[in-house]
């Protein structure tokens, strides 16, 4: 756990670095940053998989091989739900456990 504990080098020196975001801040401060955004992005790209593959099986026509494909479609963005599902939820019992703040 040392390795997320290590500072960023200082741009607080240099004038173009000066509203820099994230200087003087660890890595793991930075990952808690991007954490909700990420997971709210992987949740949209999941909602979009859904509905193409809904689409795909809707617009396949008795065609078996498209049927299959659109199913498989499906089945990997379930899996990644299941992914982001259980992702949040590690990192919320991360939090209980360690009593630190991720998000």
């Amino acid at each position: 756990m040392k390795l997320l504990a290590q500072k960023i080098p200082k741009y607080s020196d240099i004038d173009s670095f000066k509203g820099f975001k994230f200087a003087n801040k660890t890595l793991g401060d930075i990952i808690s940053a991007l954490l909700p955004y990420i997971f709210t992005l992987a949740g949209i790209i999941l909602f979009a998989l859904l509905i193409m593959g809904g689409f795909e099986l809707l617009t396949s026509g008795g065609n078996p091989e498209k049927t299959k494909k659109a199913q498989g479609r499906i089945t990997s963005a379930l899996i990644g739900f299941l992914i982001i599902f259980l992702a949040y939820w590690l990192t919320q019992i991360l939090e209980v456990i360690f009593g630190i703040s991720i998000f």
